[in-house]
C-alpha cells in the first residue's frame, strides 16, 4: 500500500460473545494498530490497544521517534528499547474470600456464607480483559422470614375466612424445610380518597351501607402493619381472626403502597439480616401503579421511604402517588426481599409480566377462596431456592462485564448469569470478565457490587484504571535533554511555545527546505499528504471541521471511515486512520454487526430455534421452510415431539436407562430422562404416538436453561385389551332387539293415541246432534193408517168417522 514490504505485523483478538478468532493484519512495515494511532504520549499509546507498549528510553528511535515509541512490545525490544517500556496489564486481586457454609441454622448463623469471594480489586487497562470467579450456594436449613400481605377489600372476604388457621398449617409445612421460621402479617385496601374509595359522609364509618350482600365493613385504609415477624404462630392466627374486610370504589387495589412499606420499614417488620426474606402478596385484582394517583390529585412521586406511624399505619397514603415498578424493584433488591405474587387465574398474565420488570419475583395462581395458599407458598419457596441469578449494582458506565455460568450439569454457558434447577446445597459457579472501554473522566477509581437476587451476600469489587504511565510521575521541567526549552517526560520533550523538534531544537518559522523529504510519506507524494505544513522536519497537521488529522505525514484522520445510515462506524466504534475500531460486541467494516445473540434467542432458549444462524443480531434461517424473527415458525419441520421420539422408543425397547445402553445414550445425550407410572405435569408439553402394537406411548418435555430437555416418560405404553367377538355379537343382537321392541312400543302407543282421539271426536259429534233417532224424518212405520169419510145408519144411529 504505497511501500514495498515482505513482512506484516498481526494482532490476534478474540471477541467474547462469538468466540471467533479475528486476525488483524497490517501490510505496512512497522505500521500496525499501535503505530497507526500516532500516539504523542504514553497515555495515548495505552489507550490504542492493550497490546501496545510505550518505550521511554531516551535515545530510542530515529530523528522522527514520536510515533515509533508506541508499538508492539516485540517490535520495541527488537528496535533496541530493552525493558524500558510501559505496558501494564489488567489484573485481579482477591482481598477477602471466606469459604462457603454448608448449613444455615446453627449457633453461628451470623457467619453463614453463601457467596465467595466477598471482596476483590481489579486493576484495568482499557481494552484489556481480566477475569475472576465467584461461587454461590443455597445452604441447607437457612432461616426464613415470611411476611403475609393480604388484600382486605370486600371481594376477599371468603379468602379471609379460609386463612383463619393459616399460621399453624404453614408453620408445620415450612418446618419440613427449615428449623428457623418466622411469620408476620399486614393488610391493605386502597387510598381513602376519591375516586379510589367512597368518601361521602355516610360512608366514613361504614362504606358498605346499602350493599345488600354484606352491609357492614370497616373504613378503607392504605396499609396496616399488624404483626411483626415472630415464631409464635398462634399470634398470627389470632391477628387474622380479628380482621374485617373493607370496601373501595374502583377495581384496582393499592397493594404496591403496602409492598413498598413492607420492604423499606425493616425495623418495624422485623426482617432479620441472616434469613431468606419472603413477601407474599395476595389479591384478586390488578394494582394501581405510578401516575394513577393523579386521578385523585396526588402529583408528588413516592420517595421510597418508610412512613409508618406509632400505630403502624401508612401515613402518606393520601399525599403521595403510588410507587413505580422501578422503585419497587430497587427497594426489594436493596433489602433482599423475594416477592411472591399470589393472584387469581384471571390476572396471572399481568403479574407474570411484572416479574420480568421486578427482579426476584415469582407468581403463583391463587384459588378463589385461598385454600391452596399453603401449597402455593411451598411451591414458590422451592422455585426461589432452585435458582441463582446475579445482579449488578452501581456498574461504572465505562466498564463492560461478560458472564459465563457453570450450573449443576458442569457445562459452561457464555452470556448467562443465571442457573436454574438447582438443589439445596448445589454450588453455581460464575466466571466474570471485566473490561474497561476507556479512562473515566472523573476519578481513576470506582466500585460496584455483584449480588445474587434475594441474597444478603454480595461481592464488593474495587476498580482502579491504568490510565497513567509510571514514567509520567517524574517530569523534568526545562530539562537539559530538551535544550532547556521543554519538559522531559517518558522519553519525549514537550516543547515550550515557539519551539519544535524532538529535542526542541527548532523554532517556528525557520526554513528547513533542505530536509523536507522527511515530511513525505513516499517519493513523489505531497508534503504532509497535502493536509499539513512541514516544520522542523515534522508535519504539523491542519485543523479540520470534520475531526482530527494526525499521523507522521498527516496521512490519518478520525472521520474518513465507513458509515452506516450516515453515522460514523455506526456509533459502535472509533475511526482510526480510515478504519473503524469496533467496540466490544460489534464487528464489521462499519461496526454495524452486533455479536449479541440475545435477540436471536427463541422462547425455548435456543439460538434461532436451532433452525438457523445468528448473524449481526438477526436470525438467518437455514432449515428449509423455517421463518420468523427467531425461525420459530416452520410448518414442514419436525416438531420437538418427533425429534425426541427416537430417544423414547429406544428407552421403550431397552428397559434400562440411557446410561445402560450405548445407542440410547447417544440418542438421549441432550435429555434428562425420568421414568414415571403416570404423567400429571400440566405445564410441560405433552407428546404421544402409536407404537407398532397399537399402544399409545406418552411423554412430556420441558426445556432447561442448560440447553437440555427434562423428559418425563411412561415406564410402559398404554395398551387397550383385545375386543371379545362373542360380546360384540351379543351386544349387536341385543341392540337390534331392543331397538325393535322400542319401535313396536312406539307404534302401539301412536295407534292407541290415534284411536282415542277418533273415539273422542265421535262422542263429541254425537252430543251435538239436534234430534233423536225417533224423530228422524226419514223414518217410516211399518203400519199405515188411512181415513175415509162415510155416513151410515145402524140402529138408527149416524156415524161419521174413519174405518181402520
Amino acid at each position: 500500500k504505497g511501500r514495498n514490504s515482505s513482512a506484516m505485523t498481526c494482532i490476534s483478538t478474540q471477541p467474547v460473545l462469538l468466540g471467533l478468532g479475528v486476525l488483524v493484519c497490517y501490510l505496512l512495515p512497522g505500521l500496525n494498530i499501535c503505530t497507526s494511532g500516532s500516539a504523542t504520549s504514553c497515555e495515548e499509546c495505552l489507550l490504542i490497544h492493550p497490546k501496545c507498549a510505550w518505550c521511554f528510553k531516551e535515545d530510542f528511535g530515529s530523528l522522527r521517534s514520536v510515533t515509533s515509541r508506541c508499538d508492539l512490545k516485540a517490535n520495541l525490544v527488537k528496535n533496541g528499547c530493552g525493558d524500558e517500556f510501559e505496558s501494564p496489564a489488567s489484573s485481579t486481586q482477591v482481598l477477602r474470600s471466606l469459604p462457603l457454609s454448608s448449613k444455615g441454622s446453627s449457633p453461628a448463623s451470623s457467619d453463614v456464607i453463601q457467596m465467595t469471594p466477598q471482596k476483590i480489586a481489579l486493576n484495568l487497562r482499557p481494552g484489556d480483559k481480566t477475569t475472576f470467579q465467584l461461587q454461590v450456594r443455597q445452604v441447607e436449613d437457612y432461616p426464613v422470614d415470611l411476611y403475609y400481605l393480604m388484600d382486605l377489600s370486600l371481594s376477599m372476604k371468603d379468602d379471609l375466612d379460609s386463612i383463619r388457621n393459616l399460621g399453624t398449617k404453614l408453620a408445620e409445612e415450612m418446618g419440613k424445610l427449615t428449623s428457623n421460621f418466622r411469620l408476620g402479617f399486614g393488610s391493605f385496601v386502597d387510598k381513602n380518597i376519591s375516586p379510589f374509595s367512597y368518601t361521602a359522609p355516610r360512608y366514613q364509618t361504614n362504606p358498605c351501607i346499602g350493599y345488600k350482600l354484606f352491609p357492614n365493613c370497616v373504613p378503607s385504609f392504605g396499609f396496616r402493619h399488624l404483626l411483626p415477624l415472630t415464631d409464635r404462630v398462634d399470634s398470627f392466627n389470632e391477628e387474622v381472626r380479628k380482621q374485617r374486610v373493607s370496601r373501595n370504589r374502583d377495581a384496582p387495589e393499592g397493594g404496591f403502597d403496602a409492598v413498598l412499606q413492607a420492604a423499606v420499614c425493616k425495623e418495624k417488620i422485623g426482617w432479620r439480616k441472616d434469613a431468606l426474606h419472603l413477601l407474599v402478596f395476595t389479591t384478586d385484582d390488578v394494582p394501581h401503579i405510578a401516575l394513577d394517583g393523579k386521578l385523585g390529585g396526588l402529583v408528588q412521586p413516592h420517595d421510597g421511604q418508610c412512613h409508618l406511624n406509632e400505630a403502624n399505619e401508612y401515613t402518606v397514603s393520601n399525599q403521595m402517588d403510588y410507587p413505580s415498578l422501578a422503585l419497587l424493584g430497587e427497594k426489594l433488591a436493596e433489602n433482599n426481599i423475594n416477592l411472591i405474587f399470589a393472584v387469581t387465574k384471571s390476572h396471572y398474565m399481568l403479574y407474570k409480566n411484572f416479574t420480568a420488570l421486578i427482579p426476584g419475583t415469582t407468581v403463583e395462581i391463587l384459588h378463589g377462596d385461598s385454600k391452596n395458599i399453603i401449597q402455593l407458598i411451598i411451591n414458590a419457596y422451592n422455585s426461589i431456592r432452585s435458582k441463582v441469578e446475579l445482579s449488578v449494582w452501581d456498574q461504572p458506565e465505562d466498564l463492560n462485564l461478560f458472564f459465563t455460568a457453570t450450573c449443576q450439569d458442569g457445562v459452561s454457558y457464555p452470556g448467562q448469569r443465571k442457573c436454574e434447577g438447582l438443589k439445596i446445597g448445589d454450588t453455581a459457579t460464575f466466571e466474570v470478565a471485566a473490561e474497561a472501554r476507556g479512562c473515566p473522566g472523573g476519578p481513576a477509581a470506582a466500585a460496584f457490587t455483584l449480588r445474587p437476587v434475594g441474597f444478603r451476600d454480595s461481592l464488593q469489587v474495587a476498580v482502579a484504571y491504568h490510565c497513567r504511565c509510571g514514567c509520567s510521575a517524574g517530569p523534568e521541567p526545562d530539562s537539559a535533554r530538551c535544550g532547556g526549552k521543554g519538559t522531559y517526560v517518558c522519553g519525549l520533550c514537550e516543547c515550550q511555545p515557539g519551539h519544535l523538534g524532538s529535542r526542541c531544537e527548532c523554532q517556528e518559522g525557520e526554513s528547513q527546505s533542505g530536509r523536507q523529504h522527511l515530511c513525505r510519506e513516499a517519493e513523489g507524494r505531497p508534503l504532509c499528504s497535502g493536509r499539513g505544513e512541514c516544520s522542523c522536519n515534522q508535519c504539523s497537521c491542519f485543523e479540520s471541521e470534520f475531526g482530527k488529522i494526525y499521523g507522521p505525514f498527516c496521512q490519518c484522520d478520525n472521520f474518513s471511515c465507513a458509515r452506516n445510515r450516515g453515522v460514523l462506524c455506526s456509533g459502535h466504534g472509533e475511526c482510526h486512520c480510515g478504519e473503524c475500531k469496533c467496540h466490544a460486541g460489534y464487528i464489521g467494516d462499519n461496526c454495524n454487526c452486533s455479536t449479541d445473540i440475545s435477540t436471536c434467542l427463541a422462547k425455548d432458549g435456543q439460538v434461532c430455534s436451532d433452525r438457523g444462524r445468528c448473524v449481526c443480531g438477526q436470525c438467518q434461517c437455514t432449515e428449509p421452510g423455517a421463518f420468523g424473527e427467531t425461525c420459530e415458525k416452520c410448518p414442514t419441520c419436525p416438531d420437538a415431539c418427533s425429534t425426541k421420539r427416537d430417544c423414547v422408543e429406544c428407552l421403550l425397547l431397552h428397559s434400562g436407562g440411557p446410561a445402560e445402553n450405548q445407542t440410547c445414550h447417544s440418542l438421549c445425550k441432550d435429555e434428562v430422562v425420568t421414568r414415571v407410572d403416570t404423567i400429571d405435569d400440566q405445564e410441560a408439553v405433552l407428546c404421544f404416538y402409536k407404537t407398532a402394537k397399537d399402544c399409545v406411548m406418552m411423554f412430556t418435555y420441558t426445556e432447561l436453561p442448560s440447553g437440555k430437555s427434562n423428559l418425563t416418560v411412561l415406564k410402559e405404553p398404554e395398551c387397550g385389551t383385545a375386543p371379545d367377538a362373542t360380546t360384540i355379537l351379543l351386544a349387536v343382537v341385543g341392540s337390534i332387539l331392543l331397538i325393535g321392541i322400542a319401535l313396536l312400543a312406539i307404534w302401539k302407543l301412536l295407534v292407541t293415541i290415534h284411536d282415542r282421539r277418533e273415539f273422542a271426536k265421535f262422542q263429541s259429534e254425537r252430543s251435538r246432534a239436534r234430534y233423536e233417532m225417533a224423530s228422524n224424518p226419514l223414518y217410516r212405520k211399518p203400519i199405515s193408517t188411512h181415513s175415509v169419510d162415510f155416513t151410515f145408519n145402524k140402529f138408527n144411529k149416524s156415524y161419521n168417522g174413519t174405518v181402520d
